[in-house]
């Protein structure tokens, strides 16, 4: 092997691969923008799945960029909007052109609470995102405080996709999707503490508990046989668990410098 002439000039080595996480946020901004379009059409099961694609491409497109050594602050604000859109926009359209668009059949003034709730939704989720972005030089990686967006936005589109499935219109159903709506709204910018499932921070951070790995699996399996129903169940149950812990520590407050998802 020749040896290098030092005046030829060195070719950049590694920056395409910064392509690569980016490309996971980029298609769970389309998931999240096909989501929109979807149900402003009224293809109700197609954007509920797409909401639930965005979730996934979030939750691979972080842990791509720590194995392949590409983070960049660039990447972390690109992620940070295109969650905006995924889990703030699309599920509160989705619930909005599904059931709460029907609110004006009472009135004016329930049907402005439609639109309202719709908003209140996606407003929480920018704030939720504001926060965790102002603090995250200080978070605890093993919790979140507040209900995180993936996971509330799955709860909202888990729950349209199962009323859907079974049948059932949402115009009768105005005023639970109303409800459901807010509550998600109001547990993401909440103090509740919610487990993340992961050891702690450092390189081990992504790392999760064996029985977590038993629970995954037996979720994947349960997905083949009613995908709609198990995720209803899951996000529901993960919403939940967070009042009844809170609950039963006795409405203890969180740690100071809580962490934030």
């Amino acid at each position: 092997m020749e040896p290098h002439d030092d005046k030829t000039p060195l070719r950049p080595r590694g920056r395409g691969i910064y392509l690569l996480p980016n490309l996971f946020t980029t298609g769970g901004l389309f998931g999240g923008f096909f989501a929109i379009i979807a149900a402003s059409q009224g293809r109700i099961e197609a954007a509920c799945v797409a909401i639930f694609i965005a979730g996934i491409l979030d939750g691979i497109d972080g842990r791509v960029a720590r194995l392949t050594n590409t983070q960049t602050e660039f990447g972390v604000q690109y992620d940070s909007l295109a969650d905006l859109v995924s889990f703030g926009m699309a599920p509160a359209l989705v619930m909005y052109h599904w059931s709460l668009a029907s609110m004006k059949l009472d009135g004016i003034t329930p049907g402005r609470l439609g639109w309202l709730a719709a908003f209140l939704y996606a407003a929480c989720a920018a704030l939720r995102l504001a926060r965790f972005n102002s603090q995250v030089a200080h978070v605890d990686k093993r919790w979140f405080i507040g209900l995180a967006s993936p996971a509330a936005a799955g709860l909202l589109a888990s729950f349209v996709w199962t009323c859907h499935s079974l049948g059932l219109d949402g115009t009768d159903l105005r005023y639970p999707v109303l409800g459901v709506t807010v509550l998600a709204g109001l547990l993401m910018v909440s103090r509740v503490r919610y487990t993340s499932f992961k050891g702690g921070s450092g390189p081990k951070s992504d790392r999760v508990p064996f029985f977590a790995l038993l629970v995954a699996v037996a979720v994947l399996v349960a997905l083949v046989l009613d995908p709609p129903k198990v995720l209803l169940a899951v996000t529901a149950l993960y919403a939940l668990s967070g009042p009844v812990m809170w609950l039963r520590r006795g409405k203890g407050t969180s740690p100071p410098q809580a962490p934030v998802a």
